[in-house]
């Protein structure tokens, strides 16, 4: 396929796409959050990305350009190929030979002119429907739609995306039917588990370590988002109406006070004290610089997507956990429990209370607000009549 393909092409290696490098890098990020690299590369080919060594190779079509350069040697890296050198040509990227190759979303972008950025819900129905017409079954459908909405909930947490156009109705696209919950839901003991593992000591961890793990799960029971968690700087720990609180800043460029529960501000100050401690300097009220990032990797860098990821990783490694579920969790522990939604709609940053009703109804429901129980005792009692009856 070249450009020539292309109804609107523009200019750059990646015809289509405004700001290729931007978007590239935000997808290896994506990627990165998988562990196992086989699932990155199945990810990547799904999408309609390159995953070989001189597939990248004949991608990185413009050397000369820093940012391009930079993006495709990262996500060579995360999914564990390297180009070994450029090519002159200008193509849109690579995929693995097969019926439905020049179907993947980011291919059928490139040849309809739309950068992937910019995708709408009509865009993605579009694409659904030529994936009909090329007789896709319907779990292949499926399947490639569910990788373009989890991409996509990546892109519109980091801001590249104004929302998820993949988010749709699966049951009417004729694709197979969803599950009972789109939401992962936790329980309060899945929690306090997480919470366990934190803060427990592990084999080549010293103190810093395991405060370090505490106070980001501690802070993820914030309902905070993953950027919103890396972004926080010492200064946005603050205390206002008497309570510790943090200055978070989400999206939209919109700031909003975030107020710590008991358990957050124990783990969040002894982290702080440990990491003080460990520097030898003093706490920030007494000059440490409150720009300084307020959780910072082992090296003492700004904690990134991948490290939290990995963290999460390895303290859920018998069910792997998202970072969302923490959020989801939040909503719908707070509903439950009584407060308002519009409250837990400030807390949480969402931009529509909409957005938090739909989080806290497409949750499993806590199985005592389900009737089945009744129904259960009913039988049960009227077994049990039937085999006094039936003994006189």
């Amino acid at each position: 396929m070249t450009t020539g393909e292309l109804t609107q092409p523009l200019d750059g290696p990646w015809p289509g796409v405004d700001r290729p490098a931007e978007l590239l890098t935000r997808i290896a990020e994506w990627l990165g959050g998988y562990g196992n690299r086989a699932t990155r590369r199945t990810y990547a080919e799904g999408l309609g990305l390159p995953v070989t060594a001189v597939d990248i190779r004949d991608w990185l079509t413009d050397p000369e350009r820093d940012d391009w350069a930079v993006a495709i040697t990262r996500y060579a890296a995360v999914v564990g190929a390297t180009p070994d050198r450029p090519a002159a040509r200008h193509t849109p990227p690579p995929a693995p030979r097969g019926r439905f190759r020049h179907l993947h979303w980011f291919r059928w972008c490139a040849t309809h002119g739309v950068d992937p950025r910019a995708a709408t819900s009509t865009h993605v129905k579009t694409w659904i429907d030529a994936l009909t017409t090329a007789d896709a079954a319907p779990a292949t459908r499926d399947r490639m739609l569910a990788t373009v909405k989890a991409l996509y909930t990546h892109l519109a947490d980091t801001g590249l995306a104004a929302g998820n156009p993949a988010a749709l109705n699966r049951r009417r696209l004729g694709l197979s039917a969803p599950s009972t919950s789109g939401t992962v839901v936790l329980t309060t003991d899945q929690v306090r588990a997480l919470y366990t593992a934190a803060s427990t000591p592990r084999r080549g961890a010293g103190a810093l370590d395991t405060a370090r793990a505490t106070a980001v799960v501690a802070l993820f029971t914030l309902g905070l988002r993953v950027s919103e968690l890396c972004a926080l700087d010492r200064g946005d720990l603050h205390v206002t109406r008497g309570r510790r609180a943090l200055r978070v800043h989400g999206k939209g460029g919109k700031t909003r006070v975030v107020y710590l529960h008991r358990a957050a501000e124990q783990a969040l100050t002894g982290y702080l004290r440990e990491r003080d401690a460990d520097a030898g300097t003093a706490p920030a009220r007494r000059g440490a610089p409150i720009d300084s990032p307020l959780l910072v990797t082992r090296t003492g860098h700004r904690f990134r997507r991948q490290a939290v990821w990995q963290l999460l990783r390895r303290l859920s490694a018998d069910t792997p956990l998202h970072p969302h579920a923490l959020r989801h969790f939040y909503v719908t522990t707070a509903v439950e429990a009584g407060a308002q939604l519009v409250h837990v709609q400030a807390d949480v940053g969402h931009t529509s209370i909409d957005t938090t009703e739909q989080v806290y109804n497409n949750a499993a429901r806590d199985p005592s607000r389900s009737a089945v129980d009744l129904v259960g005792d009913a039988l049960e009692l009227g077994t049990a009549h039937q085999t006094d009856s039936s003994a006189v």
